[in-house]
């Protein structure tokens, strides 16, 4: 899904790119109230996990894969706010140093696989959740729904700046079937990943999952004839594990997912790139602004063997995006305890 340079237009991609800007800022102001101490660490995390992953194509079609997008995933796990930041943040490491994405294209990769997929699997998760039970297997079900339908929402969002913007005379209804077809089978790749991840999180720590908050039912009580609830008990939730093993127990993962079980990826083209050949989009697309970047292709420049070069570029775009991420999220936590902060708080 990551749309290189040359497919859309100048000024549409222009728009985009100011759509983008302005959900970040936005999403930096949600992300202060959805980002403590707890949390912080745990959003550089995600950020790293899903650059990660999505470096893993699996095959979906005859000569078609996909990979995880990752939003729907960061809006479970860390939020929808700090969730847009954590897919902006993958995706401006994959431009700038492998290549991967166009720069021009920014706006428009950002609208489409943060913006889009963060905020409509979100939506689809938090509906369901208001209508399931409020145990941890609903949380499981409703992000396996929510990434699901995340994927052709993202679909249906690039042919609509297709239809704008398009530097290619293609038939839209060609273009949406083959992108909405693909990305289904997609999603549903997606839909696994997402809800084995977030059912492994909860089962070791529920109370760092901001889509599981208040997933007990509160009791009720009879009193005087009429049900009442009960207060809240203060005991919290019990944790299977601390947070820095959490935390580097996802890093190590992370590491091992990029810098080894990505050779084994599927070497098939992923949809965009598959319907982009097919239907012809393809035909202007420009060469890559970071091209001749030591990275570019997701490959070590300079190192022969393919194994070796892919895996060190896969553990050097962990630890990049991890401290990327990090700083970031840091840095917005840091700004909403100045906020809170006594000398802040006069009347």
């Amino acid at each position: 899904m990551h749309v290189p340079d040359g497919f859309i237009n100048a000024p549409t991609s222009a728009v985009t790119g100011v759509v983008a800007a302005g959900a970040l800022a936005v999403s930096l102001r949600g992300a202060r109230r959805e980002l403590d101490e707890r949390t912080a660490p745990l959003a550089g995390l995600v950020a790293a996990f899903i650059f990660a992953v999505q470096m893993l194509n699996f095959p979906v079609a005859a000569g078609t894969s996909g990979h995880l997008l990752g939003g729907a995933l960061a809006a479970i796990l860390v939020g929808p706010y700090t969730g847009v930041l954590c897919v902006s943040v993958v995706l401006l490491m994959q431009g700038v140093l492998f290549a991967d994405g166009g720069l021009t294209a920014l706006g428009v990769n950002i609208t489409d696989m943060a913006v889009v997929t963060t905020v409509v699997a979100y939506a689809v998760f938090r509906g369901l959740l208001a209508v399931l039970p409020r145990k941890r297997r609903s949380v499981t079900v409703a992000s396996f729904v929510a990434a699901l339908v995340s994927v052709p929402a993202a679909a249906v969002a690039f042919t609509l700046m297709y239809a704008v913007g398009g530097t290619t005379d293609v038939a839209l209804g060609k273009v949406a079937t083959a992108m909405i077809g693909v990305h289904v089978l997609i999603g549903i790749g997606e839909a696994v990943i997402t809800a084995l991840t977030v059912s492994a999180v909860i089962a070791v720590r529920p109370d760092l999952v901001h889509g599981a908050r208040g997933l007990r039912q509160r009791l009720r009580l009879r009193v005087n004839g009429e049900l009442v609830d009960a207060p809240a008990p203060t005991a919290p939730v019990a944790a299977r594990t601390s947070r820095r093993t959490l935390w580097i127990t996802g890093l190590v993962t992370s590491l091992v997912l990029a810098g080894f079980v990505s050779f084994y990826a599927s070497a098939n083209p992923d949809g965009l790139e598959k319907v982009a050949h097919d239907k012809g989009i393809d035909k202007k697309a420009e060469k890559h602004t970071a091209s001749d970047s030591p990275l570019a292709g997701y490959g070590v420049k300079d190192v022969s063997d393919a194994r070796l070069s892919g895996g060190l570029a896969g553990v050097i775009g962990v630890g990049v995006t991890v401290v990327a991420g990090s700083a970031v999220f840091w840095t917005v936590r840091r700004r909403r305890t100045d906020d809170v902060s006594p000398v802040n708080t006069g009347a």
